[in-house]
């Protein structure tokens, strides 16, 4: 298989799962990260650093993020969001995560695959990208690529997205977003 082959077979799955994203959905999460003082990421794996990207994004928007376990990590607040990405739903950690934030009053979104998830429980928010978890359920979008690496590379844009959509609405200077990035480099 030449490299012109797999790359069309991957950014055509990643056109269809970026457009079988509820628009609604992501307007409420829009909303949700714009109301909170902080917004607090959890996941596992490379969900995680699909994560760690966008909560660096949304601070060079200006937007105070955190990720979850990280050393200055801060107290999660009623004020707060945690945006929990897990396909399955089903993950040990992003649910404890989710379970603690709501006991203290935490706005909960969840962004994953699995719209049946144990993860419900503890969502205000959810956005589905319907794409193969490891748990193979109805109504999933097979991938011609390994594990979950379809569900990792669209939470990442999504993400992206979800930045570009903030800048525009709030009329921010591309430019004037330097003076979040980090200059210790």
């Amino acid at each position: 298989m030449s490299y012109d082959d797999v790359q069309r077979r991957i950014t055509a799955e990643i056109e269809q799962m970026m457009t079988a994203i509820p628009a609604v959905d992501v307007e409420a999460l829009i909303a949700e990260i714009r109301r909170a003082d902080r917004v607090f990421f959890v996941g596992v794996g490379r969900v995680m650093l699909s994560l760690q990207a966008i909560a660096k994004r949304l601070a060079h928007l200006g937007i105070d993020t955190v990720v979850v376990g990280q050393i200055t990590e801060p107290a999660i607040s009623t004020a707060d969001l945690l945006i929990v990405g897990s396909g399955s739903g089903e993950s040990a950690v992003p649910l404890a995560i989710a379970r603690k934030a709501r006991q203290h009053g935490a706005r909960v979104a969840h962004i994953g695959s699995n719209p049946n998830s144990s993860m419900r429980e503890f969502a205000d928010v959810f956005v589905r990208i319907p794409v193969q978890t490891k748990l193979g359920l109805d109504g999933e979008v097979p991938s011609v690529q390994p594990m979950t690496s379809l569900f990792e590379q669209c939470l990442l844009l999504l993400g992206d997205c979800i930045a570009l959509m903030l800048i525009e609405r709030d009329g921010l200077d591309l430019h004037g977003l330097w003076r979040h990035h980090a200059n210790l480099e």
